[in-house]
């Protein structure tokens, strides 16, 4: 495995790590000591899937798992992870998951209690 690539891997698990910060892409290629460019196109290499994206996709997941572990607020929920409202939220949550987040917590919580 190859510098970069170990660095790409170091940079995911710190994304992962910090899903409830703000995580705008410069920032993440200044903490990688690369270019936001350079660092996309790296990523995007070994993750085969976009930073943004993954970025995206990751704190909706976590949003997720914490509907089903927690009794916080949805509101409080999405604004923990970065949505500037909880409409917003709502509608990229439900673009994921088929559902709005209210209805996937009342359907999924008790897996969320069983794990």
């Amino acid at each position: 495995m190859g510098m970069q690539h170990a660095v790409i891997l170091e940079i995911q698990q710190w994304i992962d790590d910090n899903l409830e910060r703000p995580l705008r892409i410069e920032d993440v290629a200044t903490r990688a000591g690369y270019s936001k460019w350079h660092l996309q196109r790296l990523f995007q290499q070994v993750i085969q899937i976009p930073l943004g994206i993954y970025i995206r996709e990751k704190k909706l997941e976590s949003a997720a798992h914490e509907l089903l572990v927690t009794e916080q607020s949805i509101m409080t929920i999405s604004s923990k992870y970065g949505y500037d409202s909880q409409q917003t939220f709502t509608r990229t949550f439900s673009r994921k998951y088929q559902m709005p987040p209210g209805v996937w917590r009342r359907q999924h919580q008790h897996m969320g209690k069983l794990g």
